[in-house]
């Protein structure tokens, strides 16, 4: 698929080969085991002049070098069929080519931008694999579309008198597609909208559609926030059935309830969260036992006592599986009157939990533990700065036991090292917002002693959690759960991880037994230079990705052989399964369907993966918009990366990444050497690494493509 930006004339008619090609595989698409000479396509398709024939001869023998057909006998042509077709997921690229991602398979299968057929990025699709003599890797091209990932795009109305495209904003949407200006809900030219395909006929290039929303004007902040979120299928609102079904809950908390859960209300208990925080889903309780032995109490919200199972509340929560955290706002799993109210744990309000309890030791071994229903009540809201300023000075109120956590936790994470956890601390680009959204600086969020407590006791709670339903008493069956996996890197990424940071003088051993101590010490060793933060996204990209799932094959990056996530049930959906499922096997209940979970678990894991990808376009909008007014200014910067086409490169202050163009460093001709992560100047041998320093100038901010333009300052 071509796409035609300029020539709209051309986007529908195209050329007459090309169509006829596109017929021809269809011919042969609907009849894969038959075969066809040049006589009888020109029969079927009423050609009867011999240039038109001697087109057809020349598009089969094309189709042959291509590997898409084989000469059967002498003249005579089919599909060059494997013997099985496979099925798999579209990864598509900016340039419309796409790889074919097979589950369970590390080799891709290379499809050619003429061969994606309606194919776009995300689609399950049915595909035919064939050889290339050209290529190395395997090759096929894509004959059905089995599952359509996406149907609504964002994109930008390019109208004409008789007819309208959108242009959409995704660099991996191949096509633009086609509206009839009777369906353009009054959109006017230029308006960024969302756009619906609605039929792709078979000889058109251009999949056709409808209007389904008009977001606004390009660059302006509500509309860029609601087209990060439509681009990714992600709401910015409840039906009102949804908040109907919200405001009538009944949310009085009877003496019953009550008597039916242990009651923590007399323990001294507190949240520490971000300071704008407006959900607080988990608080600590402690208390001091008899035996000198520390009880301590992490308590999560007890959503699923709101949200029953099957409800329209619960669907709509298993829809959207996790909250959306852009930049300027939350979007949030729940509606207000439960995420911010009934389930938020408030400080001076009687709450509803789920906790795990615990009895620590002064040397942080858990002695003893306790799951179930609680009842809390909050004696104070901490910011984490709060909490920070209590463990730094030791005065303050609750500081004894703030500076008692403290000192467990450092032993639980001392313990977690030990035992082969990785220590990622990345540093957060923040920004304060104006109320309009325009950023008026940048703030980076570390994370220090406060955060780290209570990071500690969240996981204890979840790797505990994880370990009673996962470990059971022998002789007893392991009953179906929710895990978080985190499987071990990748041998051939380590070693290509190693070689490249030995050109800064580092060291990173791959042998199993030793990475995950040998990647501690090389993030300790990087701290405070200038490629810190590059070698710290190599790592992470050298890790593999964490997952939910029912198949528990431990974390890798944690070094837990059992991890759960059971603390956050008002922004993921995958806790409020955990309470349901601990609950029921608390209960004696039997095991669940395992099938009916991993299909949970898949989909959680999918959501999670477009809400990161929105809560990152919306930083890159705002770093754009943060230096559009700054064109021209001079920057210290570090290279963060090398492609292809130009350096990334982030700046320093601020954290802000854009490109320099190779093709604009007028000094010498420059090429990627990817093997080396850099750029090389042809005549002066001069080169550009990444970690390299350098200076750069802001060249060009463009909104609407969420680019940043830089250029070299020599």
């Amino acid at each position: 698929m071509t796409r035609h930006k300029k020539n709209k004339s051309s986007r529908q008619s195209g050329s007459f080969k090309h169509d006829l090609l596109q017929n021809i595989i269809t011919v042969f698409d609907k009849n894969p085991t038959k075969s066809f000479n040049y006589k009888q396509l020109s029969s079927a398709f009423g050609f009867k002049d011999m240039t038109n024939k001697k087109l057809i001869t020349i598009i089969l023998l094309e189709l042959v070098d291509q590997g898409k057909l084989r000469e059967t006998q002498r003249g005579k042509f089919s599909l060059n069929n494997s013997e099985d077709f496979v099925e798999g997921r579209v990864d598509m690229t900016s340039r419309g080519a796409a790889y074919i991602v097979i589950e369970g398979s590390d080799d891709d299968i290379y499809i050619d931008p003429k061969n994606t057929n309606t194919a776009l990025n995300g689609d399950t699709v049915k595909v035919n694999v064939f050889a290339n003599k050209n290529r190395n890797k395997s090759e096929g091209e894509v004959l059905e579309v089995l599952v359509r990932k996406q149907t609504e795009f964002v994109g930008v109305i390019e109208k004409s008198a008789n007819f309208s495209f959108v242009v959409t904003d995704s660099t991996r949407m191949p096509v633009d597609i086609f509206v009839s200006n009777d369906k353009l809900k009054n959109a006017n030219d230029g308006d960024k909208v969302i756009a619906k395909i609605t039929e792709w006929p078979i000889d058109k290039k251009n999949p056709f559609g409808k209007i389904i929303e008009v977001l606004g004007r390009p660059g302006e902040n509500e509309t860029e926030m609601h087209a990060i979120l439509a681009e990714f299928g992600l709401p910015y609102e409840f039906p009102p059935n949804v908040e109907k079904a919200a405001n009538d809950l009944d949310l009085e908390i009877t003496p019953q309830e009550i008597k039916n859960r242990r009651d923590f209300r007399t323990t001294t208990t507190f949240t520490i969260d971000p300071k704008d925080a407006k959900d607080f889903d988990d608080a600590i309780s402690i208390k001091k036992l008899e035996n000198g032995n520390w009880e301590i109490g992490v308590h999560i919200a007890d959503v699923s006592h709101y949200i029953q199972p099957g409800s329209i509340l619960d669907n709509e929560a298993y829809k959207r599986a996790t909250s959306v955290y852009l930049v300027d706002r939350v979007v949030p799993m729940l509606p207000e009157v439960l995420s911010n109210q009934a389930c938020s744990l408030r400080p001076h309000e009687t709450k509803l939990c789920f906790a795990a309890v615990f009895e620590i030791d002064e040397q942080a071994n858990v002695l003893n533990e306790w799951f179930g229903r609680t009842v809390i009540f909050s004696d104070r809201r901490f910011t984490y700065e709060e909490a920070q300023e209590r463990i730094e000075t030791k005065e303050g109120d609750l500081s004894e036991e703030i500076l008692q956590l403290d000192k467990l936790a450092k032993l639980l994470r001392n313990g977690r090292f030990k035992q082969g956890s990785i220590a990622f601390d990345r540093v957060e680009v923040k920004f304060n917002l104006d109320e309009t959204g325009a950023p008026l600086g940048v703030y980076f969020k570390e994370s220090k002693d406060a955060n780290k407590l209570i990071e500690e006791f969240m996981l204890l709670a979840n790797r505990r959690v994880a370990e009673f339903v996962g470990k059971p008493p022998k002789g007893e069956q392991v009953k179906t759960f929710v895990y978080r996996i985190h499987d071990e890197p990748n041998q051939e990424k380590l070693l290509s991880l190693s070689n490249f940071v030995k050109k800064f003088g580092y060291d990173l051993k791959i042998n199993e037994d030793e990475v995950a101590h040998s990647i501690n010490t090389l993030l300790k060793k990087a701290k405070g230079s200038n490629e810190e933060d590059m070698i710290e996204q190599l790592t992470i990209r050298t890790m593999s990705k964490a997952v939910y799932s029912s198949a528990n094959i431990g974390h890798y990056g944690l070094a837990f052989k059992h991890y759960s996530h059971f603390t956050s049930p008002i922004r993921r959906y995958p806790d409020v399964i955990v309470h349901r499922l601990l609950q029921r096997y608390l209960d004696g209940g039997s095991s669940v369907n395992q099938q009916e979970v991993e299909e949970q678990c898949k989909h959680s894991s999918q959501m999670e993966i477009s809400a990161t990808e929105a809560e990152r376009t919306s930083i890159k909008y705002k770093q754009v918009e943060f230096l559009q007014d700054r064109i021209g200014e001079v920057f210290e910067g570090v290279i963060s990366g090398v492609s292809e086409w130009g350096l990334y490169v982030q700046i320093i202050e601020n954290m802000c990444e854009g490109m320099v163009r190779l093709s604009d460093i007028g000094d010498d001709y420059y090429t990627f050497d990817a093997p080396n992560y850099c750029a090389v100047g042809k005549n002066s041998g001069q080169e550009y690494r990444m970690g390299d320093a350098v200076k750069i100038k802001v060249r060009r901010a463009d909104l609407v493509k969420k680019q940043l333009d830089f250029e070299l300052v020599q």
